[in-house]
């Protein structure tokens, strides 16, 4: 497996500002007691309390990343994996 290049919200806020966009591995675990994120070898692993049902939950990642990130939700998509717990994100400027 790819390992994982961000270890840090940071990281990827400068890595966005040097590159102009970034794409990163997600783990997801829906329906979590609380949203949260944590930065693995292989996958960055992000907790959200929504349920995976209809979609809900790949909203609330891209809702949750924005905020975090303090970037646009219209500037964050899922690539691929949309009804996987292991999706590719892509962020762009």
């Amino acid at each position: 497996m790819m390992e994982n290049a961000y270890n840090s919200v940071e990281q990827i806020k400068k890595s966005l500002e040097l590159n102009g966009n970034v794409k990163f591995k997600i783990k997801v675990s829906a329906n979590a007691r609380s949203n949260s994120v944590d930065f693995c070898d292989e996958f960055i692993k992000i907790r959200i309390k929504e349920r995976a049902i209809e979609g809900r939950a790949n909203k609330a990642i891209i809702e949750f990343l924005s905020e975090i990130l303090k970037h646009p939700k219209s500037k964050i998509t899922i690539l691929n994996g949309e009804k996987s717990s292991i999706k590719t994100l892509q962020i762009i400027k």
